[in-house]
């Protein structure tokens, strides 16, 4: 089973493995087609069974990935202390143990992927505006426990600031906290703003001392084609970031 999909081009050990799905390559119809999977949207278990099957199947993943209830919020869930199966309210996760699968689920909110060079940890985050701004990424860096200059980021697809407009509040609230994140808002005929989400990430990681961070520079909204996005379909499915270590031996 061959599935399309984004790996990230980042400056990590081998051992740490990667992986972006597509739309393409699934069994769900519209308007989920074709490799949703996401069990939250409406889409027909059964389909979503399927596609995610096929997308273990495809990256010979060691383990379940831990599809985590994401909720715009802060919490991030270590992998290695959790206790039995299930759906785990938080909208990052972090692991220093080899096959355990990261995983989060997007439709234009920012999927960020951390990683110590050496590999050692990792960890993945769910970046809407809520989130980023409530301080998901910096909550997923401190629960990772390593040096901010040891760490690589890797920013992919989500809806650009061409497709992202946001009120007076949204601007507010970052502003309030970084008078630089002026630069990620553009004013508009409407009187709203359009918001760069990955620059505004951009800026929080380097800020707290990451400075290898590689941004995808891709737009769910622009590519209908490739990705799903709810601002622009609003019911839609989910594509999912993904992110394990291997363990010593595996190629």
């Amino acid at each position: 089973m061959t599935l399309p999909g984004l790996v990230p081009p980042w400056p990590v050990a081998s051992r740490v493995r990667a992986f972006c799905t597509l739309r393409a390559g699934g069994v769900s119809g519209a308007p989920y087609a074709s490799l949703n999977l996401a069990t939250h949207v409406g889409d027909a278990p059964a389909a979503v069974s399927e596609n995610r099957a096929r997308l273990r199947s495809h990256l010979s993943l060691p383990s379940e990935p831990l599809w985590l209830e994401q909720v715009h919020g802060t919490q991030v869930l270590d992998a290695d202390r959790l206790e039995g199966g299930g759906r785990a309210p938080a909208d990052a996760a972090v692991t220093r143990e080899a096959g355990r699968v990261l995983c989060v689920l997007v439709a234009d909110c920012l999927p960020v992927l951390l990683a110590t060079r050496s590999g050692e940890a990792i960890g993945v985050a769910h970046a809407g505006w809520r989130g980023l701004a409530a301080g998901v990424i910096e909550r997923t860096i401190e629960a990772l426990g390593s040096a901010p200059a040891e760490l690589c980021a890797w920013l992919g697809p989500a809806v650009s600031a061409q497709h992202f407009e946001v009120g007076p509040e949204v601007r507010a609230a970052f502003l309030e906290q970084h008078s630089q994140a002026e630069a990620c808002f553009t004013a508009n005929a409407r009187g709203r703003w359009q918001c760069d989400l990955a620059g505004l990430a951009r800026q929080r990681l380097q800020a707290l001392g990451v400075h290898s961070v590689h941004d995808s520079q891709l737009c769910t909204a622009s590519d209908p084609t490739r990705f799903y996005s709810y601002r622009r379909d609003g019911q839609t499915g989910r594509i999912a970031a993904l992110l394990w270590m291997a363990g010593e031996g595996e190629t």
